[in-house]
């Protein structure tokens, strides 16, 4: 590994695990449930703190995975963008559809009765002035993503 990509690496893979970590602290310590557009969103967070841990590691393509890691976060940007449209109401999310349709039988009534309510993907659990967790993602993943790649190419010029 080319010793300038040493912090590139330590900087993604640190900010992305305290980004998750900030995740679970306002799920599990406030109380604040995912839907499960936030759980997706939490996916190229994990992938881009693994690309960044393997970078560290010599003998791997440390510019290719750290370019992995921003691609995946600016993807992740995109993703922040389309919870944002369902929060708003712009569109709706096939992936939060609600329910089932079609005729439902008394027993499968009673046993979702039972489970905790699932958070709905276009009701978001914070707000602060209109602004949610995911149009807080939308800027934070999409600069992350972009300062890795312009750093990456810095960093072999």
């Amino acid at each position: 590994m080319k010793t300038a990509s040493r912090p590139i690496a330590l900087s993604v893979a640190g900010i992305c695990l305290a980004s998750l970590a900030v995740a679970l602290v306002a799920q599990y310590g406030f109380g604040l449930r995912p839907c499960n557009l936030c759980l997706i969103q939490r996916v190229p967070f994990v992938l881009a703190a693994l690309f960044g841990l393997l970078a560290l590691r010599d003998g791997q393509p440390a510019a290719l995975l750290l370019r992995l890691a921003g691609i995946v976060l600016l993807i992740n940007g995109g993703i922040a963008v389309y919870h944002v449209g369902v929060e708003q109401h712009w569109w709706a999310s096939a992936v939060c559809s609600g329910g089932q349709q079609g005729a439902v039988a008394v027993a499968d009534l009673l046993a979702e009765m039972s489970k905790p309510a699932e958070a709905q993907c276009d009701s978001p659990a914070w707000s602060f002035h209109g602004i949610t967790m995911a149009a807080l993602n939308v800027p934070f993943s999409a600069l992350l993503g972009l300062g890795i790649l312009w750093a990456v190419k810095r960093s072999e010029a």
